[in-house]
């Protein structure tokens, strides 16, 4: 097998932290969202549909 190098991931260039931490806030809070609507509307199919 050919040797490619080896990888130091703590130099790598181009990482944009603040962007990867916001885009992760946004998924946790759609997230949290969406599993509250998902709670209300079971709960609204619950008591409406029985």
């Amino acid at each position: 097998m050919s040797d490619h190098g080896e990888i130091v991931y703590s130099t790598a260039d181009g990482m944009d932290y603040p962007a990867h931490e916001n885009t992760y806030k946004t998924f946790i809070k759609a997230s949290t969202y969406g599993t509250a609507a998902v709670i209300v509307i079971v709960s609204l199919m619950a008591i409406f549909l029985t």
